[in-house]
């Protein structure tokens, strides 16, 4: 899952980027207002991370044209404004979840998942879960059909995820690579191949249907 981060602080901006992709994510950190705004209009980001406390223009700003444009990108707000009102504000203005500083890195990653399971109506306390296939996101491992845990690489456990949130959509090597790696990251969308066939070896090979000349279909 792509992550479009806005914060402007030097130097919490790049340890949330470190932490964030620490826990499966492909990270993307804008530091002021417009080029947030425009960054978030691309078709590529799953979450904003969103600071209201930014250089250029305001973060609610941003949010407030986002949604004024009908962008529906899931946004969780950072901020160290604490006061009801101000999260009253967000909340009007279309955030879809509010996180005050100072906070821990692993309750602002709870928060995202949670927040991506109602974004894509998926249950689940611990993980990610799809009919019978459970992705356990503290971990990184896989377990199908109640069996033994079985461990993934980062870019494995990244892809399945992704897989896991869109079950029964196509898509393409070039949304799978848009929504894997970030803009720092050389990527070829043939790479992609290889690691659907290594997911095919843990998972079973059903549950990845190869759509020819048009990509991938997670099947449950």
């Amino acid at each position: 899952m792509r992550v479009l981060l806005v914060e402007d602080d030097p130097v919490l901006g790049p340890e949330l980027k470190t932490e964030l992709a620490r826990g499966g994510y492909a990270v993307d950190l804008v530091d002021n207002g417009i080029d947030a705004e425009a960054a978030g209009y691309e078709d590529i980001y799953d979450l904003a991370v969103l600071d209201l406390g930014l250089p250029q223009r305001p973060g609610l700003e941003v949010l407030q044209n986002w949604r004024r444009r009908h962008n529906a990108l899931p946004v969780l707000i950072l901020t160290a404004r604490s006061a009801w009102q101000e999260r009253v504000d967000g909340f009007e203005a279309g955030a879809d979840d509010y996180l005050c500083k100072p906070f821990h890195t692993e309750e602002l990653l709870a928060r995202m998942s949670a927040l991506l399971r109602r974004v894509h109506q998926r249950s689940g306390s611990a993980g990610l879960e799809v009919e019978g296939l459970r992705l356990d996101e503290k971990t990184q491992s896989v377990i199908a059909d109640g069996g033994e845990p079985v461990n993934l690489t980062g870019t494995e456990y990244r892809l399945l995820r992704y897989l896991m949130h869109n079950p029964g959509r196509v898509l393409s090597k070039l949304q799978l690579v848009e929504h894997l790696y970030d803009d720092a990251v050389e990527n070829d969308s043939n790479v992609i191949e290889a690691y659907v066939k290594m997911l095919r070896k843990k998972i079973g090979r059903e549950r990845i249907e190869t759509r020819r000349g048009q990509g991938y279909v997670f099947r449950p």
